[in-house]
């Protein structure tokens, strides 16, 4: 019997491109978006390559560059100049997305993420009782809600809540079918994990927990590392609760949980590359350290293969260069 050989399949760029099992396409990138109230002009996100703290104006420009490049897709993240402990104004994000719709019309697709830390005072992704150590769920729950509904009446195409509050999806539906705001989908941030690899998106969305709060951190509310079991349970109960979309957030370190979910609940499945993910392919890079171009693609391959059809990524915009599409 002859020796298997598995090295002639591997022979040349011919035979490895006709037999690869995981394809990417620019279609399934989702870039992300900030734009910050006011801000005279745009600044740089520390750590990341290309990636902006918007001006409405600039913001403008940025995603008809975007649509140059094939990325169509994009997840918007509001900042507001004013900060609240409750009772919170969406106008910045609200406005940027009718003004995206009035210049783009449904040449995007417009996901708009539904949190409050980038509004409150103390980070938080919702509202605190009076001691200052614990978020109130079904308080921040219709607060939620009611940002959620303003998005979509502003025009948005998907919400996505990433509070990781107990209950927002169910709220957040009712809300939406109850204004006949039916067509609207929600991604949920089912598998929202306590991550150290957030760090330059908690600067570009201002939104990192206050140091001097009782509660300095979010472990109270976002799923423990050590938990996956977590994980399933919030990812079934927010597909149960209306969701069309889930995700999982951060990627690399939890690609063994994303395989898991999407081989167990058949619903569309994203993954987020997150800012400390993208900073440590960008970082590196700057200084020659990888190929940033080769990491990249390592990166988004891996998450396809664990069964994810859409990547945000904020190497979004350079998919098609990268890809050769």
């Amino acid at each position: 019997m002859a020796a298997m050989s598995l090295r002639r399949l591997r022979d040349n760029r011919h035979i490895r491109e006709l037999t690869r099992e995981v394809r990417l396409h620019p279609e399934q990138f989702i870039q992300p978006l900030f734009v910050v109230e006011g801000l005279r002009e745009r600044e740089a996100v520390a750590g990341l390559t290309d990636v902006w703290r918007d001006t409405p104006a600039s913001l403008l420009r940025q995603i008809e560059a975007d649509l140059g490049q094939g990325i169509s897709k994009f997840l918007l993240f509001g900042v507001p100049a004013q900060k609240q402990e409750r009772n919170f104004s969406h106008t910045v994000t609200t406005d940027n997305i009718a003004a995206i719709r009035r210049q783009f019309g449904n040449d995007v697709w417009l996901a708009v993420d539904v949190c409050l830390c980038s509004h409150t005072t103390h980070g938080h992704c919702g509202i605190l009782n009076d001691r200052r150590d614990h978020v109130l769920n079904d308080t921040s729950v219709t607060a939620l809600a009611a940002a959620a509904l303003q998005f979509a009446e502003a025009g948005a195409d998907c919400v996505a809540p990433s509070d990781m509050q107990d209950g927002r999806i169910a709220a957040i539906r009712a809300a939406l079918d109850q204004a006949g705001r039916e067509r609207t989908a929600i991604m949920s941030y089912a598998a929202k994990f306590n991550s150290a690899f957030y760090g330059p998106f908690r600067l570009a969305a201002e939104s990192a927990p206050g140091a001097d709060l009782p509660l300095r951190d979010r472990a109270s509310y976002q799923i423990d590392p050590a938990r996956p079991a977590d994980a399933l349970l919030c990812a079934e109960r927010d597909a149960a609760e209306g969701a069309d979309i889930l995700m999982v957030k951060p990627g690399l370190p939890y690609l063994d949980v994303l395989a898991m979910l999407s081989a167990r609940i058949h619903k569309p499945w994203a993954v987020y590359q997150t800012s400390g993910e993208q900073a440590g392919i960008d970082l590196p890079a700057e200084r020659g350290l990888a190929d940033a171009q080769r990491a990249q693609l390592e990166s988004w391959t891996a998450f396809a293969r664990a069964g994810a059809s859409m990547i945000i990524s904020y190497a979004a915009r350079r998919a098609r260069r990268y890809l050769g599409a």
